[in-house]
C-alpha cells in the first residue's frame, strides 16, 4: 500500500509513511521552535510566544487530518477520530495517546515532541492501513507537563484531574514575577474556569503516552532493544529550603562579621546527595534563586529547590527526614506517589508492541521498565484513567539537555509500536 493517498473530508492528500518515518518530518516542523541557536537547547515555556506557536502547529497538523480539536478548561488540547461522546454513551470511551510540546531551560528536543508527532504518525500509518477504529482515537498535548516557567511539572494535567487546585496553581509566579492566571489569560483562557473538567475525562478510557527513554537501559548491550514499555513511575516530588542570611558588602565586610547563606547551601548539597545515596533514592538540587544576586554583595537570602525520586515514597521520606534532623527546613511543593500503571494494560501493550517491532505475530513483548521520570500518563493513572507507556531507545542516555536524541529509525519504530497498539485497543 505504500505511496496510496489518503485524502480526509477533502484537504490535502496525506503520506500514509506506511514505515512510520513520517515522525521524523513531523518533528523538522517544528525543530526551530524556541531553539537557541547557541546551546542547540529549547526554551519552550507555558502560555509563551513558542507555546502558542507550537499549539498553532499541533492544532493545523491535526485539521489536515480531519480531526476535530478542542481546547479544555486547562488549556490541554484534544482532537479525535471518531465522536467521542457517542463512544462514552455506548459504554466504550476513546483510546487517547499524546504528550506535551513544552520544556525544561535549555532541555532537548525529544521529551515531549516525540510522542505528539508518533501520536500524528500513528494515525497516519493506521489510516493507510485501512483500519477503522471501533471507538475512537484521541490524540492530546497537554499544557505545561515541564513546569519549567512556573514550577509545577504537570500542571494541565494536574488541574484537569483536580489533582492540583486552582487557588494553588493560578498564584504561581515565574522568574519575572507574572502569575499562572495572567499567562492563561495572555492565551485567550479564563483562569476563573480552570479546574477538573468531567466532561474531557470521561472520553478518556485509555491513555498510552509514547516517551524517549529517559537513560540508557535499552542501549545496554544485554538489552539492545529500541522499543520499552512501562511498569511503574516512580515516587517524585519537589520541596523548597529556604536559607537565611543578612545582606552586606563583600569587600568591606569580615569574614568572621558574615551571616552568609551560602555557606548553608554549600553544605545543604552534599547533605541531598549523601542521604539519597543511602536510601537508594536520587536527589537533585537544580535551581537557585540568590538575593540580591551581586557579585559584590554577600547574599541576605538564598532559595533553592530540591527534586527527589526513589521506588517509593518511604525511601524519598527518609532522605527529607535526614534533611530535617540536619537542621534543613524544607518545605513541599508538589508531590507525586509512586504510580503502578496497570500491569494487564501493560502486558497487552508490551505484546503489541513486540509484534511490531518484530514484524512477526509470535515476536516477544517489548521490555517492561520502570522509569524515574513524572509523566502525564501517571496523573492519569492517580485519577483513575487506565494508562500505558511506551519508550523510544535513546543512545545517548541522556535527557534535560540538547543532546536528548533518538535515532531517526528508532522513532519510526515506536510509530509502528504505537500503531499496532492503539490497533489492538481499536480493533
Amino acid at each position: 500500500m505504500s505511496g496510496v493517498d489518503i485524502t480526509v473530508d477533502g484537504t490535502s492528500p496525506l503520506d500514509p509513511a506506511l514505515d512510520g518515518t513520517a515522525v521524523n518530518s513531523l518533528l523538522d516542523e517544528i525543530a526551530a521552535v524556541g531553539r537557541d541557536p547557541r546551546t542547540g537547547g529549547y526554551r519552550r515555556f507555558a502560555f509563551t510566544r513558542e507555546d502558542v506557536a507550537l499549539g498553532e502547529w499541533f492544532e493545523d497538523a491535526c485539521r489536515v487530518r480531519g480531526l476535530d480539536v478542542t481546547t479544555d478548561r486547562c488549556g490541554n488540547q484534544w482532537a479525535w477520530w471518531g465522536d467521542p461522546d457517542a463512544a462514552v454513551a455506548a459504554g466504550r470511551p476513546g483510546v487517547v495517546t499524546g504528550s506535551h510540546l513544552d520544556s525544561v531551560p535549555d532541555g532537548g528536543p525529544m521529551d515531549g515532541p516525540l510522542g505528539t508527532a508518533s501520536a500524528l504518525a500513528a494515525v497516519d500509518l493506521l489510516r493507510a492501513q485501512g483500519f477503522t477504529p471501533s471507538r475512537p482515537i484521541g490524540l492530546v498535548r497537554f499544557v505545561d507537563e515541564e513546569g519549567g516557567r512556573y514550577g509545577l511539572a504537570c500542571s494541565g494535567s494536574r488541574l484537569l484531574t483536580g489533582i492540583s487546585r486552582p487557588e494553588t496553581v493560578l498564584g504561581l509566579t515565574d522568574a519575572a514575577g507574572s502569575t499562572y492566571a495572567e499567562g492563561l489569560q495572555a492565551v485567550g483562557l479564563d483562569p476563573a474556569a480552570v479546574g477538573r473538567d468531567d466532561a474531557t475525562l470521561r472520553r478518556v478510557g485509555v491513555f498510552v503516552e509514547l516517551h524517549v527513554e529517559q537513560g540508557r537501559w535499552l542501549s545496554r548491550p544485554d538489552v539492545d532493544r529500541p522499543v520499552a514499555a512501562a511498569s511503574l513511575i516512580k515516587a517524585h516530588g519537589r520541596w523548597r529550603v529556604d536559607l537565611l542570611g543578612k545582606a552586606d558588602h563583600a569587600g568591606a565586610t569580615r569574614l568572621e562579621d558574615r551571616d552568609d547563606p551560602m555557606l548553608e547551601l554549600a553544605r545543604f548539597v552534599p547533605a541531598v546527595r549523601a542521604a539519597a545515596a543511602v536510601q537508594g533514592a536520587v536527589g537533585t538540587v537544580g535551581k537557585l534563586d540568590v538575593r540580591p544576586n551581586a557579585v559584590n554583595a554577600i547574599p541576605s537570602r538564598v532559595t533553592a529547590w530540591l527534586d527527589c525520586r526513589a521506588d517509593t515514597e518511604e525511601q524519598v521520606r527518609a532522605v527529607l527526614a535526614d534533611l530535617a534532623g540536619q537542621g534543613f527546613g524544607i518545605v513541599e511543593e508538589s508531590w507525586s506517589p509512586a504510580t503502578l500503571l496497570d500491569p494487564a494494560l501493560g502486558d497487552r501493550v508490551a505484546a503489541a508492541a513486540g509484534r511490531a517491532v518484530g514484524r512477526d505475530a509470535a515476536a516477544p513483548p517489548v521490555p517492561v521498565i520502570p522509569t524515574g521520570a513524572g509523566h502525564d500518563a501517571g496523573v492519569l493513572s492517580q485519577d483513575g484513567v487506565a494508562a500505558a507507556m511506551l519508550f523510544v531507545r535513546n543512545p545517548t542516555g541522556t535527557s534535560h539537555a540538547p543532546d536528548e536524541f533518538a535515532e531517526p529509525d528508532d522513532r519510526a519504530t515506536g510509530v509502528r509500536a504505537l500503531a499496532a497498539v492503539l490497533a489492538d485497543l481499536c480493533g
